[in-house]
């Protein structure tokens, strides 16, 4: 791919660790990871089509269960994998200039559950990809790949240096960026129209920053009962791409 655009992060160096049935068959199905170890039982590898070269280790329940975190459930299937190559946003903008898929904006999002439930959501609606400020965002783990449930590997998830500068490109190539947040006089329905649409989600409890809301060219909430404060931001993320596909 063409270097162009906002300037990803650097990926991290170490291999993460990817456990669960989704999110090792994901990644052994996708072109561009790189998978250097399998450890599995004899029943799971059983059901795998395995690439020729890939190191495969037999192992027990137990064995595998010492390898991930304490009652993390591997279901007999844990592999040792580089980090996926950077993307550069000009780049994922680019393969999104003919259509009307959404963007989705993370703004301190740092909990792995919630970033790899945003992802599952983002391949369920079929989202462009998911953006996220790299110093403020978890790295590629075995819990985010788990909560992805294979979207990871699907998903394009650009990392960018400066937030702000990135929400200016993505203005720039069309998208109206409609920031998430409880504060906000008009629903989400009220704010999209027919244009294509860059969602923009903060942190659970602090919400999206100051500047970051400044960015936006509109804020909007989701119209919940006055019973519950807010939503998790993987829910609210959830429902609002449902609300931009059925537009």
């Amino acid at each position: 791919m063409a270097r162009r655009g906002h300037r990803p992060s650097q990926a991290p160096g170490n291999r993460p660790r990817f456990w669960g049935r989704h999110a090792v068959t994901a990644a052994l199905a996708n072109p561009d990871r790189t998978v250097k170890k399998l450890w599995g039982t004899r029943e799971a590898l059983a059901n795998l089509q395995l690439p020729p070269l890939l190191p495969v280790v037999y192992a027990d329940v137990a064995d595998l269960g010492r390898m991930v975190p304490a009652d993390a459930p591997h279901q007999g299937l844990v592999a040792e994998v580089d980090p996926l190559e950077e993307i550069w946003l000009g780049d994922l903008l680019d393969q999104g200039r003919d259509d009307r898929r959404p963007l989705v904006i993370l703004d301190q999002v740092t909990d792995p559950h919630n970033v790899g439930a945003v992802l599952r959501s983002a391949a369920a609606f079929d989202a462009l990809g998911i953006v996220t400020q790299d110093r403020h965002a978890p790295p590629e783990s075995g819990a985010l790949a788990r909560s992805a449930s294979g979207a990871l590997e699907t998903v394009p998830w650009v990392r960018v240096v400066n937030l702000a500068r990135a929400l200016d490109e993505i203005a720039e190539a069309g998208f109206w960026r409609i920031g998430l947040t409880g504060h906000a006089t008009q629903t989400l329905g009220e704010s999209m129209g027919e244009g294509r649409i860059a969602l923009v989600l903060g942190a659970e409890g602090e919400g999206m920053r100051q500047n970051t809301e400044a960015h936006c060219d509109q804020l909007a909430k989701l119209p919940i009962s006055p019973n519950v404060e807010s939503l998790n931001v993987s829910n609210a993320a959830a429902i609002a791409l449902y609300a931009i596909a059925t537009r």
